[in-house]
């Protein structure tokens, strides 16, 4: 039997240092039977790290729906989920995070995760057609969060726009908890045919192992084991060098050249080398296929002298990918690889034992079955102790009287609209190109809705959304409204919601206190995704996201896809015409928790947070998406952050100056103003379809509230508030790039 080389002796304390515990290290011996190599080592680490094993979520995790209603393969099956849209196309999309990258270089961090996640999309067959992000940050009055946010900012831009795919929606939050830590999340949509999908599985005893794209170098080393799956401390600056450094314009090279090496039938599987590197996608594709492979890492492409095995196999320079192709076929790619100035190096082939045999040098220094090292395999699966958190035994039933407040009601609505939550962030998304390859239908609704020309007439909408703070208060309640607002946007423009990927950030899952909030909002979720039919199709969890000073609330960032069969009946949600009715639908209850006034007036995040009825919630949504089959409403816009008065001045925002004459007002009226109940919806219709719009609704069993009217050039809530739609505009506009400028 060959032994396996190892430059060092290993001991537990060289397994602490690639962040394998103690029990850890004994069940790596216990599985395998001996001491690991250094390299060896060194691969269970980023394998068994929380960041690419989810040893401290797996089992939370399949609690979730994760197959069924569109669904093509199950949650976690490939490289990112898949969703029917007719009998013969399907989109694949899927999001994930990097926080930890883009605290310590957000240029790079964030240029490298929208890299990442389109790669995840490609290595599915299917062609980008749709970036996404979700964002946190903390306060913009300290220095470093307005470095961090252009950062991030341009890291996006600058990598979508050049690799030539629009970024069509997004949300950005600021909360003081995000201070030290901001979160940095991307999604991607791409469409495949059905029968063109590539799997991400090894197979073919023989078949040749082939390394598609750049070089590898020392950047990303312990990116996955060591950077994102801790949280920072005073030595954070030193982990600089684990960000790996993207290229757009490799990666859309090698976007094409892949996707016409698929069309010729000879690749067997693909991989992205994203977290892990080599690691990961020799491990993974093995075990996907119940095979091993024999890797020369001699072979591999290096743009760095003396690089050893360690190096090589851990390191996570982008845009490269593992395939494995039909034995015989070689020079099929090779041609294409040539074609499109893509380097394609072979370093290895198939084995049928199921073991990973890795040499560098002639030497053996990886001997290990590859399913010991995956997700699902032989990596741990925790059970972690939780409890409820202190901080809920004040914030529940806190009661807080908004008539406290000074301010009339007009300063307090103008203060909520220059609030960095709430005001535009035109600055941020203008960097963005959300138009090339033409296929952005609308960007201005509560979801992004895009054209699919290979399915004439048909479309589909995206969105990301979470409230964190209403999770913070009660993460059950904050994942059921996670998930039932991605819904409520998609049907504001029309789409039927039908699966979702979510992107869990959290703190450290070693505090009970942090992995109560975990498994409660997983809880909430599950809920709302069976309620809604709105499957799970994949993700990622990102643990760990906590300074010395914060933790971050609980961000369980939802993704929804929606499909709207006919585009000719998506809707918007500005105002139309003057005299069209103003309705309220859904409830008229008037809760405060976790607003944005509390916020911005107390310096609070306190209270119950808004509760989900999910029955009604399903008759909403379904109730919306007839009164727009129908062609009965003209305009649609969800209840969110600021209450009912900001969402009606941002359907007068996104109009031709037309606002709105608001007659019916209840009482608190700061509270009926400001409040941020859930499952609502404002609409304006003709007041000709007013007897049918209301069958609807009392069909669907729907609460309606006609509150008023549009009316030209001004806003007004009876006596309470009244402003001109122009002021509202130069406000709202300009209010986000005055504070980082």
């Amino acid at each position: 039997m060959e032994e396996v080389y190892s430059e060092i002796q290993i001991t537990r304390q060289n397994a602490s240092e690639v962040g394998l515990t103690e029990q850890e290290y004994d069940l790596i011996i216990e599985k395998i039977g001996r001491v690991p190599s250094y390299t060896e080592l060194g691969v269970f680490g980023v394998l068994w790290s929380e960041h690419c094993s989810y040893k401290n979520s797996i089992k939370q995790l399949k609690t979730l729906p994760r197959s069924g209603g569109r669904l093509l393969v199950e949650a976690g099956a490939e490289n990112a989920g898949l969703v029917a849209i007719d009998d013969n196309w399907a989109i694949s999309f899927k999001i994930e995070s990097h926080n930890h990258p883009s605290a310590v270089e957000p240029y790079q961090g964030a240029a490298t995760g929208v890299g990442g996640i389109l790669r995840d999309i490609f290595t599915m067959g299917a062609r980008p057609i749709a970036a996404l992000n979700s964002l946190r940050f903390g306060e913009l009055d300290i220095p470093r969060n307005k470095y961090l946010v252009k950062g991030v900012v341009k890291g996006i831009g600058d990598y979508g726009n050049s690799f030539g795919v629009p970024t069509v929606a997004g949300e950005v939050y600021f909360d003081e908890c995000y201070n030290d830590n901001p979160l940095v999340n991307a999604m991607a949509a791409g469409i495949v045919h059905k029968d063109k999908v590539i799997s991400a599985t090894a197979k073919g005893p023989g078949n040749p192992v082939f390394i598609l794209g750049s070089r590898t170098g020392r950047d990303g080393i312990h990116g996955a084991s060591l950077l994102a799956s801790r949280e920072f401390d005073e030595s954070t600056d030193e982990m600089r060098p684990t960000v790996q450094v993207g290229d757009p314009f490799a990666e859309k090279v090698l976007l094409e050249a892949l996707l016409e090496m698929h069309q010729t039938g000879v690749l067997v599987g693909v991989q992205d080398m994203g977290a892990a590197g080599i690691s990961s996608s020799t491990s993974e594709m093995s075990a996907r296929g119940g095979v091993g492979m024999i890797i020369d890492l001699d072979k591999v492409p290096l743009r760095e002298e003396n690089m050893t095995a360690y190096e090589i196999m851990l390191s996570e320079s982008q845009e490269r990918m593992l395939m494995v192709i039909e034995k015989g076929k070689e020079e099929i790619i090779h041609k294409i690889a040539k074609k499109w100035d893509v380097p394609l190096t072979q370093i290895g082939e198939v084995r049928d034992d199921g073991y990973l045999k890795i040499y560098r040098h002639g030497k053996l220094v990886v001997d290990l079955p590859a399913e010991v090292l995956v997700l699902g395999g032989g990596a741990p699966q925790n059970d972690r102790e939780f409890r409820e958190p202190e901080y809920l035994k004040i914030t529940k039933n806190e009661e807080i009287n908004l008539n406290e407040i000074t301010d009339s009601p007009l300063d307090i609505f103008k203060k909520l609209l220059s609030s960095p939550t709430i005001a535009s962030k035109k600055w941020i998304f203008e960097q963005y190109d959300s138009q090339v390859q033409t296929n952005t239908v609308s960007i201005k609704g509560d979801a992004a809705v895009l054209r699919l020309r290979q399915v004439p007439g048909k479309g589909i909408a995206l969105t990301t959304d979470c409230n964190s703070r209403y999770v913070y208060l009660d993460p059950y309640e904050g994942g059921k409204a996670a998930v039932c607002e991605a819904a409520r946007n998609t049907v504001c423009v029309g789409a039927k919601p039908v699966a979702i990927t979510n992107c869990l950030n959290f703190g450290n899952p070693y505090d009970p206190e942090v992995y109560f909030q975990f498994r409660e909002a997983v809880r909430g979720m599950k809920d709302a995704c069976l309620a809604l039919d709105t499957p799970v199709t994949g993700g990622n969890v990102s643990f760990h996201n906590e300074s010395q000073n914060f933790a971050v609330y609980p961000t369980p960032v939802i993704g929804m896809l929606g499909i709207i069969d006919d585009l000719s009946l998506t809707m918007t949600p500005e105002f139309k015409n003057d005299g069209d009715l103003i309705y309220l639908i859904g409830n008229n209850r008037i809760e405060i928790g976790g607003s944005e006034i509390l916020k911005l007036y107390f310096g609070k995040i306190t209270g119950n947070p808004p509760l989900v009825n999910l029955d009604e919630e399903v008759n909403l949504q379904n109730a919306v998406l007839e009164l727009i089959q129908n062609k009965l409403i003209n305009a649609a816009h969800d209840c969110s952050e600021g209450g009912l008065a900001i969402a009606i001045a941002e359907m007068a925002l996104s109009s031709v100056n037309l606002g709105a004459s608001i007659n019916k007002i209840e009482v608190p009226i700061l509270n009926w103003l400001f409040g941020e109940s859930q499952s609502r919806i404002v609409v304006t219709i003709p007041q000709d379809n007013k007897l049918r719009f209301e069958e609807t609704l009392q069909k669907n069993n729907v609460e309606y509230f006609n509150i008023g009217m549009v009316q030209a050039d001004k806003l007004e809530f009876k006596s309470i508030l009244s402003i001109d739609v122009a002021q509202i505009k130069n406000i709202y506009f300009t209010a986000l790039e005055n504070k980082l400028v």
